[in-house]
């Protein structure tokens, strides 16, 4: 029973913690616009008040887009239960999980796309074309960072590639987590659809990606993708956090403290990044998202020479 508790604990504290994550980030964001900001609980109101609230679907689309909000949450759940915590196995853990994990994301994705396009709009459809291609050269990169880790830590679990507490350390080799951390960082921006590849406020026809996706949404549909984009953020903080942890060889109840620590530091950091450069150009998106692919290979081939 307490095993199966310690396993559940995870995915209860990404559940409590995802939307404070993301009020943490709008709030840095708020301070370097001198704007007082919503609370950083804010998000929580948020869902509550679209939970109590009516959906209205337009007469063209089917049950694929009435399908899309509870398939795209459910995924963003079951991909969670698989993320260790502060030296806690996910709920589930198995050799190469981290490939069926990246592919929870992938279905995820698959599914928005095909309700935005379900709703035959030009507009959605315009972003759900951005989306697929942007997804093209994030997953490599997803993949070849994973790879690098693997070959690291010796164990292919997701539990095992980015956790302390394995056979072997992280401290001892490098600059290899360090550039598999920062291809990660570059992937949470991206994969999370926030600047510079895209702007999660703005409702510019030319600059939206995710956003138009989901703009015929609303009560507790878009609710549950708010929630779906929250978990998926807390997730690449959560395993960005294991891998610094796993760096500086943090264990024990300090190791749980420092997760929640660097979690959400790394959600102030991108709080100041998006306060702090521009939006790309569309056409620039693509080699912003490929440096993340350079650094994952940079990875691999000093994790071969090392």
């Amino acid at each position: 029973m307490n095993d199966i508790l310690a396993k559940l604990l995870p995915l209860v504290v990404a559940l409590v913690f995802a939307p404070l994550a993301m009020g943490i980030i709008q709030k840095v964001k708020a301070f370097f616009a001198g704007r007082k900001g919503f609370p950083v609980f804010q998000m929580y109101r948020d869902l509550y008040k679209l939970m109590h609230k009516g959906i209205v679907y337009s007469r063209s689309t089917t049950w694929v887009f009435r399908l899309a909000p509870l398939l795209v949450l459910a995924v963003s759940l079951i991909a969670v239960a698989w993320l260790p915590f502060g030296g806690l196995r996910g709920l589930f853990s198995f050799q190469g999980g981290f490939i069926f994990v990246a592919y929870l994301f992938g279905l995820a994705r698959f599914a928005t796309l095909l309700a935005s396009l379900d709703t035959a709009s030009a507009f959605e459809g315009m972003g759900a074309n951005r989306e697929a291609l942007f997804a093209i050269l994030a997953e490599p990169a997803t993949l070849l960072a994973f790879a690098a880790l693997i070959l690291t830590s010796g164990n292919s679990s997701l539990w095992g590639a980015i956790s302390w507490g394995q056979e072997s350390s992280f401290a001892e080799f490098g600059v290899v987590p360090l550039l598999a951390l920062v291809s990660f960082f570059i992937l949470a921006l991206s994969e999370n659809s926030r600047i510079p590849v895209d702007d999660p406020t703005t409702h510019l026809e030319l600059t939206m990606i995710h956003e138009v996706m989901i703009l015929d949404n609303s009560g507790p549909d878009l609710a549950y993708i708010e929630y779906a984009s929250a978990l998926k953020v807390w997730f690449y903080l959560v395993l960005m956090a294991n891998i610094v942890t796993a760096i500086f060889s943090i264990s024990g109840w300090a190791q749980i403290l420092a997760m929640f620590g660097f979690a959400f530091l790394l959600a102030g950091i991108i709080g100041v990044v998006e306060s702090s450069i521009a939006r790309l150009r569309m056409k620039k998106v693509p080699d912003f998202i490929g440096s993340a692919v350079a650094f994952a290979l940079l990875a691999l081939v000093l994790e071969g020479i090392l």
